[in-house]
């Protein structure tokens, strides 16, 4: 959607408190002095090894212990995964040399966001979550799985609405779900393709949209209606009537109890001018759709506030007041502020990974307390900058809040996972 002039009217009415906390950002942040930083090669080739997706709504590939971090290994990262390829599921022992342990193998996967990581908030020295399809009829369903069993535990599947993994709440208690079929042929990237669609010719179905996943009963609802979303989007997006509708980015609050989500739309190959976002609450009440665009890879930040993009800033907006109330750092330390971005577990730092010249990325640290600004050295994307096999910044946060697990292209010619450290004395 583009910005009106109600948007704009909004934006310029921010507060004067506003304003100077965005001076004073400025003036606090200190030069990037990327020296500080460690930057450590967990795997080698010549087999490609990530992670998968933003490390946004506490996304964090170590295991509860830190001992573990989960990892996908594959072949070949010249083409997307047809449904009978399949990705190894690894851990990375971090006590043994970051010696690979081999658990298991996933049929749904892509390139960009992995498997739909997440260890279990319930149980997360041991548990994690990623998503599999049954090889005979291409059913999308998420799998429980146990190390110290050393097996899966448990299936979710919905054999009428076959959905995945789209994120789990921090409290454990559910996660996400959606239609990785529909997505496989609306938004490529992020799907898995010739995954089972139960739609396969409907703009805007009204048994299929946004799904939540009671983890302990295996319940599926669906919570909002494609349908439902058409009907409230028309007055703002007239072109709504012509695109197959799909949803990005179902990302859980803190608190577990709402939903920040992008409603897109294509027809056939082209992106129509729909990217709404919305948030709704986790029984499926107060559905928004909001008028302030917040762009790049926005990720929750503490209570009702989400963080993004607005014009050239990285700026934090207030989902219940429907208003930007300040920005963060400056265009000296944030470049690029629709990168992705993470915020860290104990709520101290954000990071923003950013594309620019040459196929490189850069990962920026603010720290809120007082502006301190650190950024890393450049990692290679390989030639991978663009469509369905790019390489994306994907910052993740460890959960002691000084690291991050980000991935890069070797002068072998293989994707790697590396950990880039904070200062262990930050000044």
């Amino acid at each position: 959607m583009k910005v009106t002039g109600k948007r704009r009217a909004r934006f310029r009415g921010l507060s004067f408190l506003a304003s100077m906390l965005f001076l004073a950002s400025i003036l606090t942040g200190s030069r990037a002095r990327g020296q500080e930083l460690k930057v450590e090669q967990l795997t080698t080739g010549p087999a490609h090894h990530f992670f998968g997706y933003i490390g946004q709504s506490l996304t964090i590939p170590w295991n509860g212990t830190s001992r573990y971090i989960l990892c996908l290994e594959s072949d070949f990262h010249d083409r997307m995964p047809s449904a009978n390829d399949s990705a190894r599921i690894l851990l990375i022992d971090r006590e043994d040399n970051n010696k690979l342990r081999p658990l298991d193998s996933t049929r749904a996967w892509n390139f960009q966001q992995g498997t739909m990581f997440y260890w279990n908030p319930a149980a997360p020295d041991t548990q994690f979550f990623f998503n599999d399809r049954d090889p005979e009829t291409n059913h999308i369903f998420t799998v429980l799985y146990d190390i110290g069993a050393g097996k899966r535990i448990r299936t979710y599947r919905d054999e009428a609405r076959p959905t995945g993994n789209g994120g789990v709440s921090p409290d454990g208690r559910y996660f996400a779900a959606i239609n990785y079929g529909r997505m496989a042929r609306e938004r490529p990237v992020t799907g898995y393709p010739e995954a089972y669609d139960w739609n396969p010719s409907e703009r805007a179905p009204r048994d299929d949209g946004l799904f939540v996943v009671d983890v302990e009963t295996g319940k599926q609802e669906l919570i909002l209606s494609f349908h439902a979303m058409s009907a409230q989007a028309h007055a703002i997006a007239p072109l709504i009537d012509e695109a197959g509708l799909y949803i990005n980015h179902t990302l859980w609050n803190r608190a577990s109890d709402a939903l920040y989500f992008y409603l897109r739309g294509r027809k056939g190959n082209r992106e129509l001018s729909i990217n709404i976002p919305c948030t709704i609450g986790r029984d499926g009440s107060g559905f928004t759709m909001h008028d302030v665009f917040i762009g790049g890879h926005p990720e929750w930040g503490e209570g009702t506030e989400i963080i993004g993009r607005f014009d050239d800033k990285q700026v934090v907006y207030d989902v219940r007041t429907q208003a930007i109330v300040r920005h963060l750092g400056s265009p000296e330390i944030f470049p690029k502020p629709g990168g992705d971005i993470s915020l860290s577990p104990d709520g101290a730092w954000l990071v923003n990974g950013s594309a620019h010249g040459g196929g490189r990325i850069q990962f920026d640290f603010l720290r809120l307390a007082d502006g301190y600004h650190l950024r890393s050295p450049d990692f290679s994307r390989g030639g991978l900058e663009r469509g369905a096999l790019r390489i994306d910044p994907a910052p993740r946060w460890n959960r002691q809040s000084d690291a991050i697990l980000v991935s890069g292209w070797t002068d072998s010619g293989s994707r790697q996972l590396y950990v880039v450290h904070l200062p262990m004395e930050k000044p």
